[in-house]
Formats: C-alpha cells, sequence, structure tokens
C-alpha cells in the first residue's frame, strides 16, 4: 500500500481524534524515551488494555462520548471506546490506523447484560487496525489484565507479527469468544451505521438508542 492510500489512516478524525492536545500528550507520555515504533505501539496497547477497565455497564452513544479524547477523562470504557483511543494514539505517534468491527456471540457473558440485550451477541464489537512492518494487523486493546484472570482467559498480549483478537477457547478449554460476522474496517467510528445496527438487533431498545444515551446498568 503506497503512502497516499495510507494518509487517510494518519488523519484525526471525529471519533479517532488524533489531534486533541490530550491524545497528544496522552501518547507522548505513554511512549516517553522509546525510540523503536514497535516498541512505542507496543507500550500505547498495554497502556489502552491495562489502564482503561473495560465496563460495558456505562454506555454513552452520544458523540462527544465516543471521541479517544473523551476516553481518557475517566479510567473505564468499552470495546469501541478502548480501540478508538488505541487508534487516535497510534495516529499521534505517525502509526496508521483504522477500526474494524465485528459481532461476536459472548458464551461467559455476565446474566445482567445478556438480560438487558436479551441475547448472548455483542454488536458491532470494536477492534483496531494498524499499519505495521509493511502490513494490517488486529489489535484488541480490551479486555483488561484483571478481567481476563477473572473469567479464566489468558490477556491477549501485542502480536506485531499477526492478529491479537479474541480467545475462542478458556484455559479450561471451554468456549470464550466466537466471532458471527464480520464488518469491514473504517476510517473513523461510522457512527449512523453504528447506531443502526443496534437498533436493528436490538429493537427493544430502540427508543433508548434514539436517545444516544443507553444503558447504565446496576
Amino acid at each position: 500500500m503506497n503512502k497516499e492510500n495510507l494518509d487517510i489512516y494518519l488523519k484525526s478524525a471525529d471519533f479517532i481524534d488524533s489531534d486533541h492536545p490530550a491524545v497528544q500528550q496522552y501518547a507522548k507520555e505513554v511512549t516517553y524515551g522509546v525510540k523503536d515504533e514497535v516498541e512505542k505501539v507496543k507500550y500505547l496497547y498495554y497502556a489502552v488494555r491495562d489502564g482503561f477497565r473495560y465496563d460495558p455497564y456505562r454506555l454513552d452513544f452520544s458523540k462527544e462520548a465516543m471521541k479517544a479524547s473523551s476516553l481518557l477523562t475517566r479510567d473505564y470504557g468499552y470495546c469501541v471506546e478502548k480501540s478508538c483511543l488505541f487508534a487516535a494514539a497510534s495516529r499521534a505517534i505517525g502509526v496508521p490506523s483504522r477500526l474494524g468491527f465485528a459481532n461476536v456471540r459472548n458464551h461467559i457473558g455476565t446474566a445482567k447484560l445478556e438480560a438487558v440485550l436479551q441475547t448472548d451477541v455483542l454488536v458491532f464489537h470494536g477492534y483496531a487496525e494498524i499499519y505495521l512492518n509493511g502490513k494490517w494487523i488486529k489489535v484488541t486493546p480490551v479486555f483488561n489484565k484483571e478481567l481476563c484472570e477473572k473469567l479464566n482467559v489468558k490477556p491477549l498480549d501485542f502480536n506485531p507479527e499477526g492478529d491479537s483478537i479474541f480467545q475462542e477457547y478458556n484455559e479450561k478449554g471451554g468456549k470464550f469468544m466466537e466471532y458471527l460476522h464480520q464488518y469491514d474496517h473504517f476510517e473513523d467510528i461510522p457512527y449512523e451505521f453504528f447506531m443502526g445496527e443496534l437498533i436493528k438487533y436490538y429493537p427493544h431498545l430502540t427508543s433508548k438508542l434514539q436517545e444516544r444515551n443507553l444503558l447504565h446498568i446496576k
């Protein structure tokens, strides 16, 4: 892929707001003193994975809340938010990035989340893709180490040579995550498409989704 094709994946966007001062400062602090590009990305990966607790119970789908810079104002987030921040920080250090989405079945989902969604299918699960060593690789800095230990799943490590996606099995050999449908990759969060898919799969939540502010599950 030539440089011209990669330029769009280096520019700041509405949600991957890599030019935001807070994102620039975050990327600078996390990678301070690191010279190698791969090592910089590795530092960002673990900083996002473990520095923000995965929390699917406080979901705010307003446009402002979903910006990468917004996640830096709190210590928790869910897959789309965490992947968005990682993508933004990657662009901030000059590494092309984009977002990918998939529908997955969570075989170790919590009862209260499934009760609200009325399904064990998680729609528009988000992950990041980065262009490293001449190729695109998938990166999932989502489930923090503490959560993985609780779920008996080995935390996803950063792999500069290949994809890092949710594990199919936990450490006891039981089913963990199953990828059901793969969406395309995007230069930024495809907001209206995203909201439309949520309404399509969770029609009972349409009114809350249309308000763009959903699920403070207790």
